[in-house]
């Protein structure tokens, strides 16, 4: 079986766009010679990857089945060509590390410098995604490490403890709950929130919460993150629920209060996961093995 990676990527294209001359277009090919590829490689492959519409191109079931993989390979390509790139210009390996906001502004600086100075010559490309992306990403191999919120359920990868962080409610002063010692989930569930997008773990969290209550979410406003979010709480435009270490810094001050939750869901596990050994780079080993090492699941922040 011979085929290149042009006709990988237009494969790739064909299935974005749902049309042949849009995926020629990508890679600056005729749509003839593009349908020719096509056509060559469902040959090869003994499949039909596209439903003909009159519209446009559908992927057909195997077509579904064999794209995961056609990203793979590009993915595969990429990383070597960045990899070739980080030795040309005298680095030991780039190690792609994805982790979501909550832990890249709580823990990752100080695991990094950690990395820095024992791992000498590794570039570390650090690429912040929600806990769920983060998975995503994973599985599709696209990053080395990734660390993420096990309160989503861990992947059929290695997975090891990480770290773990609290949850509070931040309001302003004047807000209705600021005098309490701390909330129960049916005090967050009453409050008008502030929230972070749809796929963010927290929200996730909320939103499960608000569906076992058999009540609906008070969402005010969604936000694109924590700063934003503190920003519109001291207005006092409603509550917002973020990591007790980051509301410390984003929420600190007269104007705000930050209200332990009690409930097991507010304390929250941060796991670490990798692509398998054997699919790891030496430079990606030594930058697991210290984040490994420096883990500290026992400790809240």
């Amino acid at each position: 079986m011979h085929f290149d990676l042009t006709t990988v990527q237009l494969f790739i294209a064909v299935s974005d766009f749902g049309s042949i001359t849009r995926g020629a277009e990508r890679l600056h090919l005729a749509p003839a010679a593009a349908s020719r590829r096509i056509l060559e490689l469902e040959a090869q492959l003994g499949v039909s990857l596209f439903e003909r519409l009159p519209h446009g191109m559908a992927l057909t079931e195997a077509g579904r089945a064999l794209l995961a993989h056609a990203r793979g390979i590009t993915h595969t390509v990429q990383r070597m060509q960045d990899d070739a790139a980080s030795f040309v210009g005298g680095d030991l390996g780039v190690v792609r590390v994805a982790a979501p906001k909550s832990a890249v502004i709580q823990f990752l600086p100080f695991d990094i410098q950690r990395c820095a100075t024992a791992c000498p010559g590794v570039r570390i490309d650090l690429q912040e995604m929600n806990s769920a992306e983060v998975q995503q990403s994973l599985r599709r191999g696209t990053v080395d490490i990734g660390i993420y919120d096990g309160s989503l359920g861990v992947i059929d990868l290695p997975t090891a403890p990480y770290r773990n962080d609290e949850l509070v409610l931040v309001v302003a002063r004047g807000h209705a709950l600021a005098r309490r010692r701390k909330v129960t989930p049916d005090d967050v569930l009453d409050c008008d929130l502030i929230v972070l997008s749809e796929s963010s773990a927290i929200s996730i969290v909320l939103e499960r919460l608000a569906e076992e209550a058999g009540r609906v979410l008070r969402m005010r406003m969604r936000v694109g993150g924590f700063d934003s979010m503190a920003a519109l709480v001291a207005q006092n435009l409603g509550g917002g629920v973020m990591p007790e270490a980051i509301a410390r810094e984003v929420a600190a001050g007269s104007r705000f209060v930050r209200l332990p939750i009690a409930a097991p869901w507010a304390q929250r596990q941060f796991v670490l996961c990798h692509r398998p050994h054997g699919a790891l780079s030496s430079a990606a080993l030594s930058v697991l093995a210290v984040l490994a090492q420096n883990a500290k699941p026992e400790s809240p922040n």
